[in-house]
Formats: C-alpha cells, structure tokens, sequence
C-alpha cells in the first residue's frame, strides 16, 4: 500500500488500476481459504506452510521485475493472496496439533500482537526506502524464515497419547451442512462483526497512504503516521496478553 504511491508516480496509473492492483490480493487470498485448511490435514501443516510462505514471498520478491506489466502485476498480487490465504487456517491446524487447549487462546493472542508489530514496522519504514526495496527486503525475510521454518521446526501431530482436537468440546460430526453456516444468528454475528473489522483494516491499509499523499500532500514523514493505528493494535494485544498472564 505505500508503495503503490511511487510506483504510480513511475508507470502512470489511475485511481482504477491502483483499485485493481490491490484487491487483485483478495482474489487469491478468499480461494486459498478454502482449501488451507484441508490441505494442511492431508500434507501436513508444515509441508503447507513452506509452501504458502515461499508462495508469498516469491510473489513478493519478483513484484518489482513485472511491475511494468499489468497483467502480470495482477498476476502475481493473486498469487500472493494464495500464499498468504493458505498461512491462516495452516496455523490454526498447527495450533490444534502442537499447543494444548489450555494455551491455544494465549497462543493465538501472541500471533495477533506479532501481526499488528509487523504493520507497525512496515508503517515506519517503508515510506523512508526506495520502492522495490520494500518488495525485496520482506521477500527476503521471507526466504530466510523458510529456510529457518525447515530447520527447526519439527511437525508434531499429537500432544501425549491423544491428538488434540481443532476445538473443544472436540466435533464428532463432521457431515455439516453448508446451510447450517447461514441459518444461525449467531454465526451471523460473527461474519458482520468480521466483515466490519476488516473493511476498516483494509481500508486504512490500502487506501489511507494514497489519500494522504493524492489528497492532503502528506511527506513521507506524513505518510509513517499511518503506523498510529498499527501501533494502538499493538498496544492493545500486548496488554490484553499481559492481563491474561496474571490471570
């Protein structure tokens, strides 16, 4: 998202490309999600997470190469969303297989304040670098946590004598209709509250930088106050797990 903004200013393009260009992401990102989860139980969640992780950060890596292409940029923003959509429900079946029930919530707080750290980070540094350093450096990181992920980490598929289940109380029926997805308030409101949640995320992701700078004229020193939201997240994560750890 910060890097749409010099990369506009080099190839030209107009409020409707820049549209396409970044929810290109999310045609590959909803596709993966679907079919995480079940391919992390038939390969196992770390042969899927090797491959999600070199999948996005591939894409990431070579973005600066195709950029003058538009079609191949879409292309490669799809395939990013496919790494990216495959990494969530992988982590929760890695989740259910290595953390017991007890520590899962804790577990996945953890994850949340990494995430909202990383924007944090990204927000502060990458208006200050040249645009294809922005691709190249968190490619790279990316290529390097593979290669880490590969050499420590050791898929575990139980806990004990017993696989620990994906939820608790653990489901014994799993020939659950779709229907029974949307004829329930509840779900309901979980989807609503979801779908509000990340329509201001993405928002403020994607489209806050380029409002500043189009609309308002913001510097880069501007343009890092997108971090403030990022920041407050963290904030949050951090002192919600804090409190949960004096529970």
């Amino acid at each position: 998202m910060y890097a749409i903004i010099p990369m506009t200013d080099q190839y030209k393009w107009n409020l409707y490309w820049q549209g396409w260009i970044l929810s290109a992401f999310a045609f590959g990102y909803i596709t993966s999600q679907i079919i995480g989860a079940s391919a992390a139980s038939k390969f196992g969640g770390k042969t899927v997470m090797t491959c999600a992780v070199f999948l996005w950060s591939f894409s990431t890596v070579i973005t600066p190469f195709v950029a003058s292409s538009l079609s191949a940029l879409l292309a490669c923003r799809v395939f990013l969303g496919l790494g990216e959509g495959l990494g969530l429900p992988t982590i929760f079946h890695i989740f259910a297989h290595s953390v017991p029930v007890d520590e899962r919530s804790r577990a996945f707080g953890y994850l949340v304040a990494a995430g909202t750290f990383g924007q944090t980070v990204a927000a502060l540094v990458c208006p200050h670098i040249p645009w294809p350093w922005m691709f190249f450096s968190f490619g790279g990181l990316g290529a390097v946590w593979v290669l880490l992920w590969l050499v420590l980490y050791t898929e575990v598929r139980s806990f004990g004598q017993e696989e620990l289940p994906m939820v608790f109380p653990k489901v014994t029926n799993i020939n659950v209709r779709w229907t029974e997805f949307i004829s329930h308030w509840p779900l309901w409101a979980i989807y609503v509250s979801h779908f509000a949640m990340n329509w201001s995320n993405y928002i403020i992701m994607q489209w806050l930088p380029t409002y500043l700078a189009r609309s308002l004229g913001a510097n880069k020193e501007d343009i890092s106050l997108t971090a403030v939201p990022y920041v407050i997240n963290s904030l949050f994560n951090v002192g919600r797990l804090t409190f949960r750890l004096f529970l």
